[in-house]
């Protein structure tokens, strides 16, 4: 995967710059996200998790290549050059299927690796640091790394050029969607050098005792956690002005960098700051969803405001029941809240669970009929302004510019404004940035 390479080659060079990875399957998530990328003229790497998207179809309802056919879809709609997006697996491994034995959930992974790669997904994110049933929680490095090894060798197996395979590891691996409810953010740790050094170290005997040395020298990048994180309600934002002494544990492997999961949320300085710590990938997912429910109910709120005989149900009621009739989604991540604080949790917490169900019949209508009522509406600025700041509006201008009607110029400016902080250090597609060297 040349593109994540030569990121990776310039920011271990000093260039403050890093790959933007979207993590979404909606619509409207990925239509913001790549037309940004395409008036930017930069490079995006869009991808999908074992959950949502596996060889059994995952929650989206798409295999590997539906889901590439998926994106480059929406790519030619948009005029967007194919080139400038490429595509990555994350989470891949058992944890789909962590609730079963691990003969069953690794025979499931072994399989649905070499669909990702048939596929065409070029970056692979190896993780196996969740344990099985009857396993616990975390595995550790040396049953991780034996794993991720054995998952690795099916991915060069299948592939058609297995050198166009970067993969990630790590065992300090963020939980995917952020922190459940029941952690203690007051606990976050830091990987250290030494623990980072470590994972390497198994890993590379994991991968050396299958005969995988030149699937090794392909690992592009190692999953830490650097002291951002967020929970249902509460950020842990990094201090730009910390030491960085993580860096350290990548001295002994220059072609690797480290990839940041759970950046969503944070202050733009920091997206800058984890670029010059040698953090080539910076991977967002729910704060995009968020920027879309908070869009979607804004818009609401807005028609009720105008049309004071609207008979439909509010979106959120609407929302509210279906996270009722089908708890999974949410339960687990907000346990211990009270009833009241649960049911704002359901609609509000960082930790978007509510994105789970806007793919949804019931929802997709509801978000359609919404569109359709404020298609009528012509809001006074003062009323928008009531929910969309200034930013925004100038960026549902220029969408509107470009033929969108005002609803939906909205959404996709909402998503864009919590998406930009990362393109700002994202690099641009097919020829160099002006270089961007580091302070001393």
């Amino acid at each position: 995967m040349k593109a994540l390479q030569d990121v990776i080659r310039r920011n271990r060079a000093g260039e403050a710059v890093a790959l933007t990875a979207v993590c979404s399957a909606h619509p409207d998530v990925l239509t913001a996200s790549l037309l940004l990328a395409r008036d930017e003229g930069k490079t995006l790497l869009v991808e999908a998790t074992s959950n949502q998207v596996n060889q059994f179809g995952g929650y989206t309802g798409m295999q590997p290549a539906d889901f590439i056919a998926f994106v480059h879809g929406f790519c030619d709609r948009l005029g967007v050059n194919r080139g400038q997006i490429h595509f990555g697996g994350d989470h891949l491994g058992p944890q789909a299927w962590r609730r079963e034995d691990s003969a069953t959930a690794m025979a499931k992974a072994r399989d649905m690796m070499a669909a990702y790669v048939r596929a065409g997904f070029s970056k692979i994110h190896l993780d196996c640091s969740e344990g099985c049933r009857g396993e616990p929680a975390q595995v550790g490095d040396l049953l991780a790394a034996e794993r991720a090894a054995e998952l690795a060798d099916i991915c060069e197996r299948s592939a058609a050029n297995p050198s166009d395979i970067s993969y990630i590891i790590g065992t300090e691996v963020p939980p995917p969607g952020g922190a459940r409810g029941e952690d203690d953010h007051q606990s976050l740790v830091v990987t250290t050098p030494e623990r980072a050094s470590a994972t390497i170290a198994c890993h590379a005997a994991a991968f050396r005792k299958r005969r995988l040395d030149q699937a090794f020298a392909r690992v592009a990048g190692l999953v830490v956690q650097p002291g951002v994180e967020f929970g249902p309600d509460h950020i842990d934002v990094l201090d730009p002005a910390a030491p960085d002494d993580l860096s350290r544990a990548l001295d002994a492997h220059p072609a690797m960098a480290f990839e940041a999961h759970s950046t969503d949320y944070q202050p733009d300085a920091v997206f800058h700051a984890l670029a010059r710590r040698h953090f080539a990938i910076l991977k967002v997912g729910p704060a995009l969803t968020f920027a879309y429910r908070r869009a979607l109910y804004a818009l609401d709120e807005l028609v009720r405001l105008y049309r004071s005989d609207a008979s439909s149900m509010p979106l959120p009621a609407v929302m509210e029941n279906l996270m009722l009739a089908r708890p999974d989604h949410w339960k687990t991540h907000y346990a211990g809240a009270d009833d009241t604080t649960t049911r704002i949790l359901r609609h509000y917490a960082y930790a978007d669970r509510i994105r789970y169900y806007w793919n949804l019949p019931e929802a997709v209508a509801a978000v359609a009929a919404l569109e359709r009522s404020f298609a009528g509406l012509s809001p006074a600025e003062p009323a928008l302004l009531q929910y969309f700041p200034h930013a925004v509006l100038d960026r549902a201008e220029n969408m509107r510019a470009s033929g969108y009607p005002l609803g939906k110029s909205l959404i996709i400016a909402e998503i864009q404004s919590a998406l930009a902080p990362y393109l700002s250090v994202a690099p641009q597609a097919g020829h160099p940035e002006p270089e961007q060297k580091l302070r001393a």
